[in-house]
Formats: C-alpha cells, structure tokens, sequence
C-alpha cells in the first residue's frame, strides 16, 4: 500500500513520463480500503452503480442523490486515493449554471477530488463552466452510456468517418480545460493516435493498452456475479463472484447442519 497521496498534476506527470495508471470504479468503504491496500491509486464512483449496485438497467437511471452516499464512503476508504466522481444523467445538460451547481454539491458533499461527464464538443461549454469554477474535470467520450439510446446501443464508437469526430471530441474538451478524459469502445490505434496528440491524460475502457490509463467496472474486472455478463474487452483478475457464491452455499449448508456455529466459538456461562 503506498502512504503517498495521489494529486491531479500527478496524472499528467505519469503521462509526461510514460507510465501507465491504474483505476477501478467503486462504491463501498470496504472495497475502497481493498483496492487502495492494493495500490489502485485512481478510484472512480461511478454511474455504474445503477447496474451493479442498485440493479437499473440503465447508467440512466440513477440520480445525484444515490451516487453521494457510495462516493462519501469510497472517500473515507481510500485517504490516499485520487477519487473521481460521475455526474449522473440530468444533473449537467440543461445548463452551465446546473452543471455547475450539481459538481459542487457532489464536490462538498463527498469529498471527491474530480468530477467525470460524458460528452465531447456538445459538452465543451459545460467542461469550461466546470473548471472556471475550480472543479477539476474527467471528461468521457466515445462510447458514453448516458447515450446508449441516441447512439442506438453498445457499439464501438470511432469508426471510418466517426473517426475524425472523435479527435475532434478529443481537442474541444482538452481546450476546454478538462484534466483527463475517459476513451471507450475505440478502435485501438486510434485511441494510440489520440492519446499521443492529446495534451492530457488518456484513460481507455476498451481502447487498447496505449492509453496514459486504464479503467474497468470491478464487478466485470473480477467476475461479480459469477453468471454475470461482461463487456468482450474485460479481462477477469480473479474469480471473486465464484468465491462469494460458493463460501455462501458452504455457509447455508453448515447452519442447516447445526455444524455452525462449532462449540469452540460458544461463549460459557
């Protein structure tokens, strides 16, 4: 576990000097600390919570109400953490002055470091507003969840004439000031293109290992459920799902059994 507390500038450091990042979302205290003990400098609440914590079945459906909890406790679970924090859908388009408003309540209310919104140049102004207020800005573009039904479903964004938009995406939220910005569902050399011309951080889901970082939803990083689907680009660190399911059915088995508790654990009178 590194004591040394991970800053903003210190992602543009890792850029200048070639060495990759690591982040992993996150949503409980306990999980946090794991992570953190493990050397996950960059932890992300994010709208991912709808589907693996509050089981929606959309990044949509969740509201700035339900991420602040996960992210106050993410917060206290990783002191050393840089944490970023989503700005749920319809709390950041209607207008700069909303945008604003919403990252300074999840800023205040949590104690997160940064805030992520998904959009390129559509989104520019609302970045600028962001950091003119001194919020620090993770931008996303590509593929953006929020977006599933305008971008009629989970597809690889990027692709022949798609290709130009999204180095255009790319240079409008660098210029607009943001500090980092999330590449997802990418052609791989194309996000190699992007992440050499960008002036910030890079951080790809499903963009190929040439990004300045990297980020995965935990539950598909470490198979939560076990039966759970998963995006094709994740790759599973371990078994964590199986290891759940199975330690319960052991434990279900042995107090039907009365075998739990053994004697030994019985207080005496």
């Amino acid at each position: 576990m590194s004591t040394r507390k991970m800053r903003l500038n210190d992602l543009a450091a890792r850029k200048a000097e070639g060495r990759p990042w690591a982040m992993l979302t996150c949503y409980d205290y306990s999980t946090a600390r794991a992570f953190s003990n493990a050397g996950v400098e960059v932890l992300l609440v994010g709208d991912s919570a709808a589907n693996v914590v509050y089981g929606y079945d959309t990044t949509t459906e969740v509201s700035l109400d339900e991420l602040i909890p996960l992210a106050r406790a993410v917060v206290r679970g990783a002191p050393n953490a840089l944490i970023v924090a989503d700005l749920p859908f319809g709390v950041y388009e209607a207008s700069d002055e909303q945008a604003v408003l919403s990252a300074a309540r999840m800023m205040r209310e949590t104690g997160a470091h940064m805030i992520k919104i998904e959009g390129g140049e559509r989104i520019a102004p609302r970045i600028r507003a962001l950091v003119n207020a001194g919020i620090p800005v993770m931008a996303h573009i590509g593929f953006t969840p929020q977006s599933v039904n305008a971008l009629s479903g989970f597809k690889v964004q990027g692709r022949g004439e798609g290709a130009e938009q999204l180095r255009r995406d790319a240079r409008a939220v660098a210029e607009a000031g943001a500090h980092a910005v999330v590449l997802e569902m990418v052609p791989a050399e194309l996000a190699k293109e992007i992440t050499a011309e960008s002036p910030i951080p890079t951080c790809g889901i499903g963009a190929g290992n040439q990004c300045d970082g990297q980020v995965l939803v935990w539950h598909d990083a470490f198979a939560v459920p076990a039966d759970g689907r998963r995006p094709s680009f994740a790759a599973v660190f371990g078994e964590v799902g199986e290891i759940l399911e199975s330690g319960a059915r052991d434990y279900v088995a042995q107090v039907e059994s009365r075998d739990f508790p053994p004697a030994e654990k019985d207080f005496k009178g």
